[in-house]
This record gives C-alpha cells, structure tokens and sequence, in this order.
C-alpha cells in the first residue's frame, strides 16, 4: 500500500478541518485575512511606499498593516493614494480583501443563519430548573398544558418544556392556536426523541420537578415508546441520586407488569384503557358521574387537597366532617400512606394522619376551632331500592369493551344482560369465551352497523336501561371515529324524542374538541374522553400522593361516588343546610361531598344540575327526583 505523502497528509487534515462548520471557515479565513495585512504592511515598510512620496515619509511596519487593512475592509479607500508603484501594490491588496474578506462575511452571516436556524429547529439546551417536562406529542397535550397553567398559576416563574419528535415551529403554533392564555407559564418547546439521552440532557430533565410521558399516537406499538422513555431516564449513568418524579400513559394492561418492573417506585403509571373501562362501566349506570369526576380532576375550581393541622389529632371522622365550613372532607391519608376514603365515623385521627378533603383552594381551607353542632331531625328516610335486573347496550367496539363488560359484572346482579351491537365477526371467539367467565351477566352480540336507523328501531332501544356509544379505533382517523359516534347520538336522541323516554347514554370522545357537539344532542349524553386521562395525569404530576386516592375511588372495591336520591337521607319537604345532609348521611354509614338539582333552574348551571363543595351554612330546598352525592361501599 502506497504511503500518502505529506502534501496528501496536510490537504487530507485542511478538509477535515473544513468540515467541521462555520466556525473553522471563519477561523481559516480570519487567519488568511490577518497574515496578507502582516505581509503587505512588511512589504510596505522594506520597500519605503508611501501614499504620496513627494511630501510623506515612507510608513513604518505599523503604519503599513493599519493601511493595509483599511484598504481589505474597504475597497474605497485606494480613491485617495497617490504614487504609481503605491497604488499598483494597495490595487493588489484590495483585490485580495475583496476575496478573502468577503469570503469571511458570508461565512459569518452564513454562521449566524445556521445558528438561528439550530435555534429554531429547538436544539438549544434548557438550563431551567424545577420545571415540569413534557416528553412525547399526543392530542392530550393541550388539556396537559392548559391544566398545568392553571395548577402554577400562583407562580410566578412557572416552566412548562416539552420535547417531542416533531418540528419545533410546527409544535408551538399549534400549541399557540389551541391555547391562548398559558398565565403565568412559561413554555418552552424542543425538538427531540424522548428516547435519545442526549436528547433528554438537552432538556434538563434531571432538574424536573416532574416529568410526563404521553402515548405516542399512530404507533403500532406505543407502551414500548413508553416504557424505553422511562428506562432512558431511570436507568442511566446520568442520571440524579434522588428519586425522579414521572407519570407516564399505558395503553395496554398486559403490559402492567413490566411497567412496574422498569419504572418500580419513581413511575406513577396510569393505565388508559384500565381506567377508562372502569369510568365508563360506573358512568352508565349513574347518569352525571363522568362530570364529578371531571370537575375533580380540573384546577379549575375544586378539587383534592391534603390538610393537617395540630388540632386534628384526637379527634373522630364524624368531627371532622363538620369541621369546615367550605371544605368538604372524603377520607383519611394515614401516616403510611393509606388511603381511607369513607371510613368508620369512629375512626380517631393520629396524630401524622392527614384529612382529604375537597376545596376550592388550599388557601381557602379554614377549621372551625369548636366542630358544628348539629341538631338530630326526626325523620324516617325512604327506604332503600332494592337491587334490580339491568339491561345494557353496547354501541359499537374497541378493545376497551371487554374491561367494560367485566366491570359492570361487579356491579349488577345476577340475570342482568349486556347486548352488543358492532362490527365484531372479528371478536365472536374472545366475546363467547367472556361470556363463559361472567357471573351475573348474560351476553348477546349482533353484527351490525350502529348508523343504520333500520337496526337500531330493531333493537328496541327504549327497552334498556342503560347505552354506551364506544368510538371505533381502526377507522382511519380520529375524526372519523368521532363521527360515526355523533351520527349514532344523533339517532339515539331522536329514538328518545320519539319514544318520549330519556336515556342514560355514555358516549366516548377520542377528541375532546367534539365534546360540544356531542353535548348539542341532549343533557344526558355525557362524554368519557382522553381529556379525562390528561387532567389525571397533571393531577399525579403535581402531587404523587394523589394517585392512591384516585386509584382508590375509581376501584370497584371500597368506597366510591355514588349519586343517591335525597329521600333516602333527608325530609325533602323541609328546607336544610349541607351540615345537615352531612349528618343525615353519616348517620348511615356515607360521607356526602354534594348534591344534584334537577329543577330546570338549577340544572342550567352548565354542570346539569351538580353541586360539588356547596358552602355549608347556605339553605338549600331539595325537591323529589334530587340527588345526594355521596362515598359508600356498593
């Protein structure tokens, strides 16, 4: 093999060198520029030229490089020289700047152009601190960072940065259009892959206060995105000693396990179809549920908070439910982190215990110092329904449906139906085989397309006693989706005008921007959507604590929200304070956090008729067909 040699070797390193950027082109043509102003102002001085010989005295060596350079900065200058042999040699000089000077401002304009460009394409590293970092871009980012904005907004200096796999500029005009007000929050947005750990150090994320993971969408395989993000953060020689803060989507409940095993204690998973099957079984069978939750879960208004105070201790739970005046209390946070939502009136609250309570802000939560004695009412309350047969139809199908049908299973008795109507030959074997392992449920599936108006009049609607619109997830599109589900609410609601029954319907959204035309159909039409799932994870992002009080509520076992009829607690006949209906329901075991009016007065208050929180000392008239919302056990 030939040996390169040397005038090879040296050319071979100069290409090197110009190959790395803007920086080393500017650096060389610097270096050429300030060696021709050496040579000519040397030959300037050796050979004793002057501007104008007749009357100057030949220029010293710094005179010469002075004028040498003001003839390369400016082509102009070489106008006022006098002498031939002078302006021969400054001609030449100039001739030369103009090249290599020149040469060197493109390199430097070109320089700054790329940087602003790096600078835009969202390169650039994130040097804040204790912010809140959003990795991944799905079409819950925009309830994410609306709520975020909402929960900082007492903070001043508030970051919210996301890094996605996506144009920056595209990212935040589109982030920009679909939320106008961000309050006090300052969002930074990067381009990147979640997955890359040079990517992650570029957004800072060991300095997160708390980092959120969304599904990616269109992805055959999302949790595994998932679950490698989490690995990169957690599982890398980079990272903090202290434990990380991270909420992060899992689709798929199968893939539970190994969730837990990489993220293990620093990972707060929240499980969407999980979680969404079980809103959506409890949803159907009480109309307004899925608004309950709504509000609890938004910053907006009231929501979860966890009080202590040095008077507590000592005290029952029954004391301390009559303790605040405009705080509603749902349960015990123990010393070692366990949730007790509706406890034993009885329970004594220790002394590291810490009361959940529902308010409309922390600064808002205010203990009576003597708890509010409240006089016995001699009532004897309607008694209580017995368990009847339900029938429940199924519009429609994902993979969702099975976890429905196995929650509702729970909670209805025994000889109560399920039918399901969809386009489902797919999914016959899976169904038959569900339907052997159900207790209390009997099965029926049809295939069929749920915007035909010819089947839907077969099934006879009017008859059941509940119906859930599920979206199709394989339709192409999100939007179209969400119009085969509008077009089926559509004729639902004209089978009930027709009919002239109401129906308990829950439909679900795959966007929430449809959530408003959904709603136009008719007041019972409530929505479960991936909005609900967002406003979770925001609240788990901002307090860890508060995903075993979720978990707690949304579980079929223990005590969950209940809308009850008020005959059941109260004498609706006499005018009452919330104190009262605290005291009438704990007398039975429950805990009530609000009420709702079905008068068309109280009904138009854009929550269909829900009051959560209600200040306790306001008069409040219950009428028949109220309902109590109440914690107890099914």
């Amino acid at each position: 093999m030939t040996k390169a040699s040397f005038k090879e070797k040296l050319r071979y390193n100069f290409d090197n060198t110009l190959s790395n950027g803007p920086i080393a082109i500017i650096s060389w043509l610097a270096l050429v520029t300030f060696l021709l102003v050496i040579l000519a102002g040397i030959l300037l001085f050796i050979f004793g030229l002057s501007a104008n010989p007749l009357e100057n005295e030949p220029f010293d060596l710094t005179e010469g490089m002075w004028q040498s350079l003001m003839r390369v900065l400016d082509a102009g200058t070489v106008t006022g020289d006098e002498g031939w042999a002078f302006r021969l040699f400054m001609l030449l000089i100039t001739i030369a700047g103009l090249f290599i000077f020149s040469s060197l401002i493109g390199s430097i304009s070109s320089g700054i152009d790329e940087s602003i460009s790096n600078l835009r394409k969202g390169k650039s590293k994130v040097i804040e601190t204790n912010h809140t970092l959003i990795l991944g871009y799905s079409s819950m980012i925009y309830s994410v960072i609306s709520e975020l904005c909402l929960a900082n907004e007492s903070n001043k200096k508030a970051v919210i940065v996301v890094l996605a796999d996506k144009d920056k500029v595209e990212m935040e005009d589109d982030i920009r259009s679909k939320i106008s007000d961000t309050k006090t929050s300052k969002i930074i947005v990067r381009s990147g892959n979640p997955l890359d750990l040079r990517d992650l150090l570029m957004v800072n994320y060991n300095e997160a206060k708390s980092i959120i993971l969304l599904s990616p969408e269109n992805e055959e395989n999302p949790d595994n995105q998932v679950i490698k993000s989490v690995l990169s953060i957690t599982g890398n020689k980079n990272r903090k000693k202290e434990p990380y803060h991270i909420v992060a989507e899992i689709k798929d409940n199968e893939n539970r396990q190994v969730a837990n095993l990489v993220g293990g204690k620093e990972v707060s998973y929240v499980f969407s179809s999980d979680l969404i099957s079980r809103l959506t079984a409890q949803t159907c069978r009480q109309s307004g549920l899925s608004i309950i939750y709504s509000d609890l879960l938004q910053f907006e208004g009231d929501e979860i908070y966890f009080y202590s105070d040095h008077g507590i201790p000592g005290m029952t739970f029954r004391q301390c439910l009559n303790s605040f005046e405009d705080s509603c209390v749902m349960g015990i946070f123990t010393a070692n982190k366990e949730v007790l939502l509706n406890p034993d009136m009885n329970y004594l609250v220790e002394k590291d215990d810490q009361i959940i309570l529902i308010a409309e802000d922390d600064s808002k939560i205010n203990r009576l110092l003597i708890p509010k004695e409240i006089l016995p009412v001699n009532f004897i309350p309607a008694a209580k329904r017995e368990k009847e047969l339900e029938t429940t139809l199924i519009l429609g199908w994902n993979r969702k449906g099975k976890k429905i049908i196995e929650e509702l299973d729970h909670y209805v008795v025994k000889g109560s139906s399920v039918s399901i109507l969809g386009e489902i030959e797919d999914v016959k074997d899976s169904l038959t085989l569900l339907s052997e392992e159900l207790q209390n449920i009997t099965l029926y599936f049809q295939h069929g397309n749920i915007n035909d108006r010819n089947t839907l009049d077969e099934l006879r609607i009017e008859s059941f006693n509940h119906i859930i619109v599920l979206s199709y997830m394989d339709k192409g599109s999100i939007q179209i989706s969400d119009a085969i589900t509008l077009i089926c609410l559509v004729h639902l609601r004209d089978i009930s005008e027709k009919a002239g029954k109401d129906f308990s319907v829950v439909s679900e959204m795959l966007d929430v921007q449809n959530r408003e035309l959904a709603e136009v159909a008719k007041a019972d039409d409530f929505i479960v959507s991936d909005n609900l799932l967002s406003l979770l994870m925001t609240q788990i992002a901002e307090n860890k604590d508060l995903e075993k009080v979720y978990d707690s509520l949304f579980n079929d076992e223990g005590a969950e929200i209940y809308l009850n009829p008020v005959v059941e607690y109260l004498d609706v006949h006499q005018p009452t304070d919330f104190y009262q209906v605290i005291e009438s329901a704990s007398k039975i075991g429950h805990t009530a956090i609000g009420y709702r009016k079905l008068s068309p007065k109280e009904y138009d208050n854009g929550k269909f008729g829900i009051v959560l929180n209600p200040l306790k000392s306001k008069s409040i008239q219950f009428e028949q067909g109220d309902f109590l919302i109440v914690l107890a056990e099914s």
